[in-house]
């Protein structure tokens, strides 16, 4: 199998189609959130809401159908902050989800899509063509596709390429170094190795044309898609484990009172805040991570797009229109991964600030 068709099938969907129930009224967060500030409550309230986004970021983001439809699903619950829980824990919902993301059938439909976001008509008619079949044929369909029907219509594309002689395109020395220097340098992983592998050993110019008609365009897509799923994997864990150290060290506060042990059940409960307070610190250090790969994706495309933009060379030309779109949605997990940071590092002072009450 082809390398780029290796690259597409292991990556995730950015499909962005919501159902239409979803947009249904969802249940009301819990009414503890409209506690004073002060109180032990009201620091888990601000827990559960922020899970709830969480889950709700999931629902409405553009990682695959199945963990957005299993998002909604569980906002929509009549259970409240009990659902959002289970959906977050490990072995539930987004888990649960997650599996089925390994299902051959979904493997197979997700390349397929990924496919036709990828390869536009003007470059890869019958490469988009034949998925776009795939996708509206059978499994079995989609089957043959992924196994032959992709690498055989690359192949008749490129005969329609190479047949056109009066639009073949030269590759420059320029082209080639900006490629080298891509397979160096790029901040995505899936990029690299696109421009890599259009630079391999035995490699033609063909393969460097191919690289800016859609190798490019693939990497870009497969590295946001890995960048949301981990995060979405990342945050589901953190806003679990949040909500359950936030329940010992309630509880561990509220012992104090009337505790035999006075001095001991304090230690207790200053080590319990002192958990919470660690969790959300590590949180925000991870955060600030993706909120740096953001920033770097981010201005990496928008110099692309600026460069192809500003270039009468028609191998650039078809790049300018993927890459504005590329540097829009990392502004965006930018601004998401900013909105986290904020989030922990609040949620870091409320916790310390407990752990300093309990240990007066």
């Amino acid at each position: 199998m082809p390398l780029t068709a290796g690259l597409l099938i292991g990556g995730a969907t950015l499909g962005t189609m919501t159902p239409a129930w979803a947009v249904a009224p969802l249940p009301a967060a819990s009414a503890a959130a409209d506690q004073p500030a002060d109180q032990p409550s009201s620091i888990a309230a601000a827990a559960s809401g922020a899970a709830r986004e969480s889950v709700l970021r999931v629902a409405t983001s553009s990682l695959p159908a199945e963990l957005r439809v299993s998002a909604w699903n569980a906002l929509r619950s009549t259970r409240g902050d009990e659902a959002i829980s289970e959906w977050l824990a490990p072995g539930g919902g987004y888990d649960l989800a997650k599996q089925r993301l390994r299902d051959t059938r979904t493997r197979n439909r997700l390349f397929c899509e990924r496919v036709v976001r990828t390869h536009t008509v003007e470059f890869s008619p019958e490469v988009r063509s034949a998925a776009e079949r795939a996708l509206k044929g059978s499994d079995a369909d989609r089957v043959a596709f992924v196994k032959t029907g992709y690498a055989e219509a690359q192949q008749r594309d490129r005969s329609v390429r190479d047949a056109a002689t009066q639009h073949r395109q030269e590759v420059s020395a320029r082209d080639r170094d900006f490629v080298r220097r891509t397979a160096e340098s790029d901040p995505g992983e899936q990029v690299r190795v696109a421009a890599q592998w259009a630079l391999r050993p035995g490699a033609a110019d063909t393969d460097v044309t191919e690289f800016f008609g859609y190798g490019w365009m693939t990497g870009g897509a497969l590295d946001l898609e890995a960048y949301r799923l981990r995060a979405a994997d990342d945050d589901t864990l953190r806003h679990y484990t949040l909500t359950q150290l936030l329940k010992e060290a309630v509880a561990a506060e509220a012992a104090l009172k009337g505790a035999a042990d006075g001095a001991r059940a304090r230690a207790e409960a200053q080590q319990a805040w002192k958990a919470v307070a660690e969790h959300a610190d590590a949180a925000r250090g991870a955060w600030s991570a993706g909120q740096a790969t953001a920033t770097a994706q981010a201005e990496s495309w928008r110099d692309i797009a600026d460069a192809a933009r500003g270039s009468a060379d028609e191998l650039w030309k078809r790049i300018a229109e993927p890459a504005a779109a590329n540097q829009g949605s990392w502004t965006k997990e930018h601004a998401d991964a900013a909105k986290a940071v904020t989030f922990w590092q609040e949620m870091f002072a409320r916790a310390h600030e407990s752990e300093m009450r309990v240990k007066d």
